[in-house]
Parts: structure tokens; C-alpha cells; sequence
């Protein structure tokens, strides 16, 4: 059975319920430093720090930001040379740990896109997220305009930033990476992605959660915290009956999310 691709709402319900101690039981922090150890773990399968030491990573404000501060920390271990565009620097415990454990290790950030281009050999691409949604404003117009621009590799971490998390590369005027490391499942944007690698990391799912949401998970092999899938999508090849229900345990999830999550903020 097809690997379950996630809407919006989906991605933020499983999210909620993995930190819920009902649910997965997760700290915030747990998920932030497995999710960046995955992307620089699926790193190391298809560029290699003998042929492409220099990594730069782009970290946006939030989220998926801080995965790209965790990835930049196990690749400096892993022995490749990691440097970090990190133009808003939100003031929280977090945010300023994983910006010390990185000058720690003498990770240098930069100040501007095209100076952490300069002298790189590969692109991580940790600036937006699964939740992110409206217009992109600067200083990432430049960033994402650098990345469209740029012939280095490029691995986008979750979704590629600033496409649409449900509707993929609207109109084809987003950047197209050559690696996709999706977290927990595929977003359904992530049909759209055509390039050579696509892996899912995050191995924070257990098999009864997967169980509940019908995620049909490949399994990570042996200790690996990733995993390689399919570049094409297996939806193409989802019969009538078996896409209707993905499509129920969708609107599940959706209804999960808004009687769960929203309803309880605003009570």
C-alpha cells in the first residue's frame, strides 16, 4: 500500500499528538534534534564529505530552521565543513543553544545569502517549513531567489521553501531541489518533487500511531534514522477504491486537528 501523503492540518495534528503526553510523548526538543540528525544522516548517503565538503545551510526563523542548526551541528561532526545563513535569530533557550553549540564547533554564520554560496559545494534548504503559508518577505526573498538561481545541489529539508504544503511548486516558479528529506510522511506538496533523492527521516513515529492514521511507513533499515523512497509517487499508481480511503483517513485527521488542537486553544 502507497506511503501516506499529508495535508496541512494533518502534518500539524500528528505533530501536536507526537508532543501530547497522551500521544507520542515527545519534548519539542526530542523531535528538533531527530529530525536534523535524519537530514544530515540522508546527507551522508548521497554526497559525501570527500566530494562535497562545504555545506551551507539557510535556517528560517522557525521550525524547520532549527532542524537545519541540528543537521549543520552533525555534519561538522561527521567531518564535512558546514557554515549557516541564519538572518532572524529568534531570542528563545532553544534557538540560542543549538546557535552556541554550533560556535562551538567553529561553524561560521554569514551574513548574506551569496556569501554563504561562495566557495559551497551543497545547499541545505531549512528556511520554511510544513506550516509556513502566505507571502514570503525579506530577507528570504533573496535567499529563495539565490536558491533559483544557483546550479549548486540543493536538499531541501520537509518541503521545498515557499511552495505550497498541499498544492506542491504552484505554477512552476519555485526552486527545484536535487534531495527532499521529508519528516514523519511526505506532505502532499511533496508530489511535485521530481529531483534524484527524495528520503524520509524522523524515525519518532511509533507503529501504533502510524497504525492509527494510516501512514504505511517503509521501515528504517537496521540503525538508520532515514530511510530512501521512491522518487516517483506511489499515488500514481493508487487504485479508485484505495485513494477514496486515503482521502477518508484525510478528512480524519483534518477533523482530528480541529476538535483536538484548534478547539482547545481558543476554549
Amino acid at each position: 500500500m502507497a506511503i501516506k501523503y499529508l495535508t496541512q492540518r494533518a502534518a500539524q495534528a500528528i505533530d501536536v499528538e507526537l508532543m501530547s503526553p497522551t500521544g507520542g510523548g515527545f519534548s519539542f526538543e526530542q523531535l528538533v534534534e531527530l529530525a536534523g540528525l535524519s537530514v544530515a544522516q540522508a546527507i551522508t548517503k548521497e554526497y559525501s564529505k570527500e566530494s562535497h565538503p562545504r555545506v551551507i545551510i539557510f535556517s528560517g526563523p522557525g521550525n524547520n530552521g532549527l532542524d537545519g542548526l541540528v543537521a549543520a551541528r552533525h555534519l561538522s561532526h561527521f567531518g564535512y565543513q558546514p557554515k549557516v545563513y541564519y538572518p532572524k535569530r529568534p531570542d528563545k533557550p532553544v534557538n540560542q543553544g543549538l546557535m552556541k553549540q554550533c560556535t562551538e564547533l567553529d561553524i561560521p554564520f554569514v551574513d548574506s545569502p551569496e556569501s554563504g554560496l561562495h566557495d559551497s559545494d551543497l545547499i541545505v534548504d531549512a528556511i520554511f517549513g510544513f506550516s509556513f503559508s502566505g507571502e514570503v518577505r525579506q530577507p528570504f526573498v533573496s535567499a529563495i531567489q539565490a536558491l533559483k538561481n544557483t546550479t549548486i545541489p540543493i536538499v531541501s529539508v520537509d518541503i521545498p521553501s515557499a511552495w505550497d504544503v498541499e498544492k506542491g511548486n504552484i505554477r512552476g516558479e519555485g526552486f527545484q531541489p536535487s534531495m527532499l528529506v521529508s519528516l514523519t510522511a511526505p506532505k502532499e506538496g511533496a508530489k511535485d518533487f521530481n529531483g534524484k533523492h527524495h528520503y524520509l527521516g524522523g524515525r519518532f513515529i511509533s507503529r501504533k500511531m502510524e497504525e492509527k492514521w494510516g501512514l504505511n511507513l517503509p521501515r528504517f533499515p537496521g540503525t538508520d534514522q532515514c530511510v530512501r523512497l521512491n522518487t516517483q509517487s506511489e499515488n500514481d499508481t493508487t487504485s479508485g477504491k484505495t485513494r477514496r480511503g486515503l482521502d477518508d483517513k484525510n478528512d480524519r485527521m483534518d477533523r482530528h486537528f480541529m476538535d483536538n488542537v484548534v478547539s482547545q486553544a481558543f476554549s
